[in-house]
């Protein structure tokens, strides 16, 4: 049973890293646009 536990917490911990890095790379793609868009005025 406790292994069952420790994969589903990995999972759970790998999903979590994988929406963590998609949510930078959005946040990254935002700020680039806005610092494009206040340098290019």
């Amino acid at each position: 049973m406790n292994l069952y536990l420790m994969i589903i917490l990995i999972i759970l911990l790998l999903i979590g890293l994988y929406a963590l890095i998609r949510n930078l790379d959005v946040i990254r793609i935002i700020l680039i646009y806005v610092r494009d868009k206040l340098l290019g005025k």
